[in-house]
């Protein structure tokens, strides 16, 4: 080969190396305690894909989650199943909207950290890298969360059935230090049509679903744990809004003047949940000049 003919090349080379993308950056375990998974054109289809550290993690406690000691009871067992090295179950969470199935997660995260529980957060759309995330944890001491946050679908899309194909147990797929927790506010997932009960058999004295609706059904059987979720009542919400208040360092009067208030909130919202509870005392107490005041930096 000629020295002109190796320039040429070496030059080729070079232009092109300038427009391929760089590489991810490698994975810094040390710098938090959650992850997000971050994807750049296709993912598993020819692009890029990374854990990118969650530098400012939520810190909820799960003291703060008030009228959900069942459902914090159950998701907290299975959680230190898995820490321990037992068997434990992927966990669905589903029910009415606001009312802590994120905010479990997250003060699950923070309160066993230290013992090397780890979350990684996937978008819907990223969970046909699944495999992906596996080779990236694998091996390593600490014990992942996949966590999906209000996950749904609208049909057999593909981060659905990668989903089920994880939750299956695909040797893929698999990692004895990960598991998946999911929330939704839909029981199966995706939605239900009145058409689809048409489809429904009667033999006998038993009920048989039709297929279209035993499909929608075996995504949410996946999940080994279901845990369900329901709106407060009047005196729950009230309860939620007075706890926050006082976190917020209101008086006893103010808390108990804030009642009427917090009910007209709750109306003009259309929901009775711990989300809107801590919107209000967040607007109450600022109001009345309580609580933590944020300082600017000059």
């Amino acid at each position: 080969m000629s020295k002109e003919l190796e320039k040429i090349l070496e030059g080729t080379f070079a232009r092109l190396a300038q427009l391929l993308p760089s590489p991810p950056p490698p994975t810094d375990w040390q710098a938090s305690i959650a992850f997000r998974w971050r994807r750049v054109s296709g993912g598993r289809s020819g692009g890029q894909s990374w854990l990118q550290p969650v530098r400012h993690v939520h810190r909820m406690k799960l003291a703060d989650l008030q009228g959900i000691a069942p459902q914090i009871g159950k998701v907290e067992q299975n959680t230190r199943q898995f820490l321990e090295g037992r068997p434990a179950n992927n966990v669905l969470l589903t029910g009415a909207r606001g009312t802590g199935k994120s905010s479990i997660v997250k003060g699950l995260l923070n309160k066993y950290a230290k013992q090397g529980l780890r979350l990684i957060e996937v978008e819907k759309s990223d969970l046909l890298d699944l495999p992906d995330i596996v080779d990236s944890v694998a091996g390593r001491a600490e014990r992942f969360i996949v966590f999906c946050d209000d996950l749904s679908f609208d049909g057999a899309e593909e981060g659905y059935i990668a989903l089920k194909v994880a939750l299956d147990g695909s040797v893929s797929t698999t990692a004895e230090n990960m598991l998946i927790y999911a929330t939704s506010n839909r029981r199966h997932l995706m939605p239900e049509y009145m058409s689809e009960n048409l489809e429904t058999k009667y033999i006998g004295d038993e009920i048989h679903p039709g297929e279209t609706a035993e499909e929608k059904i075996s995504l949410s059987e996946r999940f080994g744990v279901w845990v369900s979720f329901y709106p407060f009542d009047q005196d729950e919400y009230l309860a939620i809004v007075a706890h926050w208040l006082k976190s917020f360092a209101c008086s006893t009067k103010a808390i108990e003047d804030s009642k009427e208030e917090a009910l007209q909130w709750s109306l003009q919202r259309g929901s009775r949940s711990g989300r809107v509870a801590y919107q209000f005392a967040r607007d109450w107490a600022g109001k009345m000049g309580s609580g933590p005041i944020s300082r600017k930096k000059k």
